[in-house]
Order: C-alpha cells, then sequence, then structure tokens
C-alpha cells in the first residue's frame, strides 16, 4: 500500500520523535521503488540521512507485518486501492491503546449505493443512494471499523472523518474497553429514507438505559417510521447501519486547524485542508446525514430561496442548522423535516410554481397547509465564521479532469516505458 513510499518518508522526516516507519506494499516493484527513493532522498537530503534510515521498506501481506511486528505501533495508516475492509481486524489489534487509525477507502461506486450487495459483503452496511451519500460512507466506514475494534474488547473514538474528492479517509482514536464494547449498539442506527420526498429518519440498533450505578443494555425502539411517508405517501428504504455518533472532534479539529493557521507557509496544500478542516469545524456534531436544499425545491419544482434566508429561517424556528463538509448544497439540521417542509410550503406561497399533471411526492407535500409560518428574517448567525471572513470552503479542482489514475499493473519497468512509448506514437 506504500507504493512508492512518499508519504512513509514524509512522515520520517517531517515528525519528531519518530522510531520508525515500515512502508509496506505487496508489489514486489513498489518495495523495490521504496528502496530507490529511499536512497534518492538520502542523497538529495544529507542533512535528514538519519531520519530518512528509520523507514524499514517491506514487501509482504500488511496483515503479516500488523501480527509480527515485535512492538504495537502508535499510528497505522491503511491506504488500499479500493476497499479497506479485509485489513481491519488486523490494524485495530495493532495500534497501541490511545494510538491513531488512519484509514482511506477509495471504492466509493460501492459506498455510495451503486452496488450495494457489494457494500453489504465487505462493509456489513446497506448504502442508500441518497445526496447524503458521501457523509453516509463515511459512518458506513466507521461503522466498520468500529465492529473490527470490538471484536477484540476495543473501541473507536474518531477525531476527524472527511469525503475528499474521489475517496473517503477517517482518523480514528483506538482504545480498550470492554464496558465501551458493550455501548456500541448505542453508536451504530438503520436509516430509513423516503423514496418520494427523500426524508430521513435513523432508529439506533440498541440503547442502554441507567438507573443508579446499574447500566441496561437493550434493543432499540422501533419502528421510527409509519409504513408510508407523513410527507409525501410514498414508501421508505432501510439502510445501515451506520456510525451515528460524531464523526468529529471538535476541540482535535480547532487544534489542528489553528496549528495550521500558524504555519501556513509550511504547507502546499494550505487552502484545500484549511477548507476541509473549517467546514468540518463548523458542522452540528450530534446531527447525522444532511438535507440538500437544491433538491427539496426539485422535489416541489420550485426554486428555492437562497441558502442564508432558509437557514435563517430554520434558526428563526427555533432550530440550530450548518453546513457539511461533504456538500456545498447540504442543510444540517436538527429541525424535524416537516418543520422544512413547512418552510418551504410559506416559501411557495410566495413564489408559485405550475401545477403538476400526474400524482407526484411534490404535489403531495403542497397539498398540505404548513403548521409553522416561516420568518424570513435575516439571520448573521445563519452565515458560517468562513462566509464572514471570505474563507474559502469549497476550493476548485487544481486540474480539469482531476481524479484518481488507473491502478497500478503488474508490469516490469521495461515493459511499462514500452507501453507509454507506443500510447505517446499513437497520440
Amino acid at each position: 500500500m506504500s507504493a512508492t513510499g512518499l508519504r512513509a518518508l514524509r512522515y520520517a522526516q517531517e515528525l519528531e520523535n519518530v522510531g520508525c516507519v515500515v512502508a509496506n506494499d505487496m508489489d514486489p516493484t513498489a518495495a523495490e521503488a521504496i528502496e530507490r527513493n529511499k536512497a534518492y532522498n538520502a542523497l538529495c537530503s544529507p542533512d535528514k540521512a538519519e531520519a530518512i534510515s528509520r523507514v524499514i521498506p517491506h514487501n509482504e501481506d500488511v496483515r503479516m507485518v500488523c501480527m509480527k511486528h515485535e512492538k504495537m505501533f502508535d499510528v497505522v495508516d491503511l491506504d488500499p486501492y479500493g476497499t479497506p475492509s479485509t485489513l481491519l481486524d488486523s490494524a485495530v489489534t495493532s495500534v497501541k491503546e490511545g494510538g491513531l487509525l488512519l484509514v482511506t477507502a477509495t471504492d466509493m461506486a460501492v459506498l455510495c449505493g451503486n452496488n450495494a450487495e457489494v457494500a453489504w459483503a465487505k462493509y456489513q452496511s446497506y448504502p442508500l443512494r441518497a445526496k447524503y451519500c458521501h457523509e453516509m460512507a463515511v459512518r458506513t466506514l466507521l461503522a466498520a471499523v468500529e465492529n473490527a475494534a470490538i471484536k477484540h474488547r476495543r473501541h473507536i473514538v474518531p477525531v476527524i472523518s472527511l469525503s475528499i474528492d474521489f475517496y473517503i479517509r477517517v482518523f480514528v482514536r483506538v482504545y480498550t474497553s470492554p464496558l465501551q464494547m458493550k455501548q456500541t449498539p448505542s453508536k451504530l442506527s438503520y436509516v430509513f429514507q423516503c423514496v418520494g420526498c427523500d426524508a430521513h429518519e435513523l432508529q439506533a440498533v440498541g440503547r442502554q438505559q441507567t438507573k443508579g450505578n446499574v447500566t441496561k443494555y437493550q434493543p432499540g425502539v422501533g419502528p421510527v417510521v409509519p409504513q408510508r411517508c407523513s410527507s409525501c405517501g410514498w414508501h421508505y428504504n432501510m439502510g445501515g447501519p451506520i456510525w451515528s455518533d460524531p464523526i468529529h472532534d471538535k476541540t482535535w479539529v480547532t487544534n489542528v486547524k489553528s496549528e495550521l493557521e500558524r504555519n501556513k507557509d509550511a504547507y502546499p496544500g494550505y487552502g484545500k485542508v484549511h477548507a476541509l478542516l473549517t467546514m468540518a469545524s463548523e458542522e452540528l456534531l450530534d446531527v447525522p446525514l444532511h438535507y440538500d436544499l437544491h433538491a427539496m425545491g426539485g422535489t416541489l419544482k420550485a426554486t428555492p430561496p437562497s441558502f442564508w434566508l432558509f437557514k435563517s429561517a430554520v434558526m428563526n424556528a427555533g432550530y440550530r442548522v450548518s453546513g457539511s463538509h461533504s456538500n456545498p448544497l447540504a442543510i444540517k439540521t436538527d429541525a424535524p423535516v416537516d418543520v422544512l417542509w413547512d418552510i418551504l410550503r410559506c416559501w411557495v406561497k410566495e413564489h408559485p410554481v405550475k401545477p403538476q399533471s400526474s400524482p407526484t411526492p411534490g404535489e403531495a407535500i403542497l397539498a398540505k397547509e404548513p403548521t409553522v409560518i416561516a420568518n424570513w428574517t435575516r439571520r448573521t448567525e445563519a452565515q458560517s465564521k468562513a462566509q464572514k471572513d471570505g474563507v474559502a470552503r469549497f476550493p476548485q479542482n487544481p486540474t480539469a479532469d482531476w481524479g484518481p489514475k488507473r491502478r497500478a499493473g503488474k508490469y516490469r519497468e521495461e515493459e511499462l516505458e514500452a507501453k507509454r512509448r507506443k500510447e505517446e506514437e499513437e497520440d
């Protein structure tokens, strides 16, 4: 998974008090590349030679490396091409108490519901195709890591979990605690999503009740939704279970963001990293998943109000609201979906839409009178601090056609070079 070993070399040179960095890849060609890059870096940076010497290349199955290493690791970074699901068991057992586990997943088509049956096989969770699919993918991966940990009487505490470009990446700390292990079902939830209007509700897998010094662990109470959606009358799909506890540690994110701002010139990727940390720090931590304002407007066949205006109306109704790092159109709020539809009903009364010829979810929603009357008074708090300060939240991709390259093949260097020359001649 280390490929050319560049990340391992950066860890060794840029972090203090590093004993060793084990850079492993199953591909012999990659292991050779790590050795070469280690030598090149030592030649180009003689002052860093001692740090570079701490990189230990390995050509083995990473699961065997985790099991055979004489000491547990302070940090384990899993970054495979595709799913990390087969590596989680060995990874959670090889991290020190309170150590950091970093996991990347690039199989986004699977995690976002295009191949839901494959996701079930890999992650034991059923994804739903929805506007919140990228956040659901993050929560699916966290649930998979937690499920791997509890087999070994351990549990995870996420510090930051992100959907970035074409992949997701989670940073979690791993602890041993039989008590916390028992609380896992209360941190996981099933998701019910209306197929008509995309309204969603979460149902916890388990719950806990504490009386005095006695805590009882019981199944979750349900169902949390009726047979048909109360807003539009369509039926529900059920997905999950997903991680429904917070996906970020706000204190940790704020501290990292402050460190980044203090050393701005040291980070070439400052703009992108700062934007992600800013959005993560402003999210509502206790509200899993989100709505998409444009999608809700599309359901009603109406042009929705501006984000500032809509968020102001939600806040004026007495609820909290924020954006999401995973979707620039996201509305993350603790308001019931009925309140959101009431606000949009009021908007449509002021900005009428054309009658719809056939029964639709939007028609069913608009047929009801709002019980909450929208207050459109603009609130300065409805704008995030990033917006007020003019900080970029969703920077543009650096180049056109930005995305993952094709998977590394089994070519030797000569064969790969010949293939490249042939492609250049054809162009």
